[in-house]
């Protein structure tokens, strides 16, 4: 099992930036891709970012050039760094992981956290 925790969450005003971050525990060799998906209320859970085990990234659209995700495996931790938050970024965070190498879908991700709530005030 491997298990993960975030951290960052919180209310920020439109404009403002925030950075999430994941510890994961367990059964880390279990782990390829890591990734950063959201919820909104009354949404699907959507793809926000995906990092693979050697650094290379993927984005939604909708949040190009204003996040990057990183990890530190040496800390078994994942960031998101998040710029220019809009209204439409507020949802709930949550941190996934996969035993797949690219993790370019939800369903390819076997281990999730808690989530962390970002709320973005206007």
């Amino acid at each position: 099992q491997v298990q993960l925790v975030e951290s960052g969450g919180g209310l920020v005003q439109a404009g403002g930036s925030l950075r999430l971050s994941c510890v994961a525990s367990g059964d880390i060799f279990r782990v390829n891709a890591m990734g950063w998906y959201r919820q909104g209320p009354g949404k699907q859970r959507e793809l926000v970012a995906t990092i693979t085990s050697d650094g290379s990234t993927n984005y939604a659209d909708s949040v190009k050039g204003r996040f990057a995700i990183s990890r530190d495996n040496a800390k078994k931790t994942v960031y998101l760094q998040m710029n220019n938050l809009k209204s439409e970024d507020a949802a709930v965070y949550y941190c996934a992981a996969s035993g797949y190498y690219l993790g370019r879908s939800l369903a390819e991700y076997d281990y999730w956290g808690q989530g962390t709530r970002v709320t973005v005030s206007s």
